[in-house]
């Protein structure tokens, strides 16, 4: 882009109009109705995500996750319909794809995590047919039950890929429900249920780690840990992982595929991103570590945490009270302590809530042992949590 092209100036800019940065805007319009805000966020639609899981079981259509984006942008905030290009932290500017530039005062980046696709060789072109399915891609998610219902025998295989993933409880939440599924059915003895992880454990919090080993055993769970799934081979229905130095084919009936995910790219290539390309921000005030005018949360930034909207719910607050005390010249008191959330569906109508901090501690909300399963939490995760996503946190209220 020239270096002579008009800026269109705000006071603060947010990249992202998913989860976070509909909150921050929300919350920064109720804590200043006067403070010129702008969101760059280029899609017409806004998903609550965390109901795929549910839409792969059978129980919704992706429809019912998804509502207009411009019922959510706060009113007074200006919508800048585009996606960012790039960003100049020195100068203060975004560049957008669609050619305009921005400037502002402070800058919260909360663009969302890509799926990487094409780490799995094979895995586009079979997406969404021949036993292939994803809960986490909106192209193909209503098309999880069909090909899940349709299994009579054989193996349905669920795949964890190595590093950083948004829901991380997701890829075994659809396996316990199909676990469910076919037995219900009958066919379970028929049936073998495979959880292969590139991860080295079912659940990386201790307490909760406990209770789901124990659900593998008594349910008869495969599972195979150390296993990335590199290569998917449809015609033959096989899954090639890497496991060490070696590599091990795994032949499906049906296979959920988790994909690996990335930061988007102009956050490394704008010199705000760590060494992974994740947003490079103090894990506990969520400012940039090297330029104060930056902050950023969600599950582009550096922080230590399962990515979940969850975790977003208590970022926000934080985020929004230490830019405001930044923009004030006051210290930034406010701290975030790593809190996160992954209600996992362990059967239909049944949840056990995880909840832990930074430090892997439980962080439980409820006086009983959340680490059982519960129909109680069934009712939260379906009914609650999503009227508190759309009324609560997307307000500014929650």
């Amino acid at each position: 882009m020239s270096e002579h092209a008009p800026i269109e100036n705000h006071t603060i800019v947010i990249i992202g109009g998913g989860t976070a940065g509909i909150t921050v805007a929300a919350r920064l319009r109720r804590a200043d109705p006067a403070l010129d805000v702008a969101v760059v966020e280029p899609s017409e639609r806004h998903f609550y995500q965390p109901l795929w899981t549910l839409v792969g079981a059978g129980l919704y259509r992706r429809a019912d996750s998804e509502r207009a984006e411009a019922d959510f942008i706060p009113k007074g905030v200006t919508w800048v319909r585009d996606r960012a290009a790039a960003v100049d932290p020195v100068r203060k500017t975004v560049d957008l794809e669609g050619g305009g530039r921005l400037g502002y005062e402070q800058l919260v980046v909360a663009p969302g995590i890509r799926l990487a696709w094409e780490r799995i060789d094979g895995a586009e072109e079979a997406l969404g047919h021949d036993g292939v399915a994803t809960n986490y891609d909106p192209r193909f998610v209503d098309r999880t039950f069909g090909m899940l219902d349709a299994v009579s025998e054989g193996t349905a295989l669920f795949t964890f890929p190595a590093g950083p993933i948004k829901c991380a409880g997701a890829p075994q939440k659809i396996m316990w429900l199909a676990d469910h599924l076919f037995r219900r059915k009958g066919i379970r003895d028929g049936t073998n249920v495979v959880f292969a992880s590139a991860g080295s454990r079912i659940f990386g919090v201790e307490k909760y780690r406990v209770a789901l080993e124990a659900l593998v055993q008594a349910r008869g769970i495969d599972t195979r840990f150390g296993h990335e799934l590199i290569a998917l081979r449809p015609r033959s229905r096989e899954a090639v992982f890497r496991h060490g130095d070696e590599e091990r084919i795994l032949r499906y009936d049906f296979v959920h595929v988790a994909p690996p995910q990335a930061p988007p790219a102009f956050i490394a290539e704008s010199d705000l991103g760590d060494e992974g390309g994740w947003v490079d921000v103090d894990k506990c005030n969520l400012q940039h570590r090297k330029y104060p005018d930056v902050f950023s949360l969600g599950d582009a930034s550096s922080l230590p945490t399962s990515k979940t909207g969850a975790a977003v719910r208590k970022q926000a607050p934080v985020l929004v009270e230490n830019l405001l005390a930044h923009r004030a010249g006051r210290p930034l008191v406010a701290a975030y302590d790593g809190y996160s959330s992954c209600p996992l569906t362990t059967r239909y109508g049944r949840v056990i809530l995880a909840e832990f901090d930074y430090d892997g501690r439980p962080a439980e909300t409820f006086w009983f042992d959340q680490a059982k399963e519960r129909w109680s939490m069934w009712v939260l995760k379906t009914q609650v949590l999503p009227r508190l996503y759309w009324y609560g946190m997307l307000r500014g209220r929650a």
